[in-house]
């Protein structure tokens, strides 16, 4: 069984693309997705991720990758909230806890705001109790087991490396993200080489 507190639920030779400066953000901050780049297909954590930024600061960075479900659903961690939502895998760090993010601070007292409309965690009670209500949809809240993370400076090290490319989020519900195409059609929309990789194998030696 998984505990809470504090609205976290304690318990897991490639050629860079051009791509237009305008779909690509000058500046990192939270609410940015970050794009794997073809050239980490082969990472096991963070092949075709797509994530959302939801802290950067002077110590680092914080986000969740929004397109990799895992095998569970919400009642199998949590065993007193009846609910079957799938439960996402957001990162390799502390993935024994269990974090959400949602679009409602007028429900869930005590959220931290991303970027307009998208926050970050609150009030553990009320998230129960509004589950339990059934006035949560599964398109208002995603529910993740770890996060990924970045030491000061890391994440602007890694871009230039073009291990992800950071780009602005233009969905207008990002919980609409298919886990299946997501990547695939962000490069599409990229653009340029990317194109080319948008349909890669998901096992490179396939290609």
């Amino acid at each position: 069984m998984i505990n809470s507190k504090n609205g976290i639920i304690f318990g897991v030779d490639y050629k860079t693309p051009n791509y237009s400066e305008d779909m690509i953000s000058q500046k990192i901050q939270k609410g940015n997705l970050l794009i794997a780049e073809p050239s980490i297909l082969t990472d096991s954590s963070f092949n075709r991720a797509i994530i959302l930024l939801t802290e950067h600061n002077d110590e680092g960075s914080v986000g969740f990758i929004m397109n990799k479900p895992t095998s569970f659903v919400l009642r199998d961690l949590v065993l007193d909230i009846d609910c079957d939502f799938k439960v996402y895998n957001g990162g390799p760090v502390e993935n024994e806890n269990l974090y959400f993010i949602h679009t409602l601070p007028h429900l869930i007292p005590d959220s931290i705001e991303i970027s307009k409309g998208l926050f970050w965690g609150g009030n553990y009670e009320a998230v129960k109790s509004f589950l339990e209500q059934g006035l949560i949809k599964k398109e208002e809240i995603r529910f993740f087991l770890g996060y990924s993370g970045w030491s000061l400076e890391q994440l602007e090290i890694e871009i230039k490396e073009k291990t992800w490319a950071l780009v602005e989020n233009t969905y207008k519900n990002l919980f609409s993200i298919s886990n299946a195409n997501g990547w695939k059609e962000k490069l599409l929309e990229m653009g340029g080489e990317y194109q080319l990789w948008a349909n890669s194998p998901e096992d490179p030696n396939l290609n």
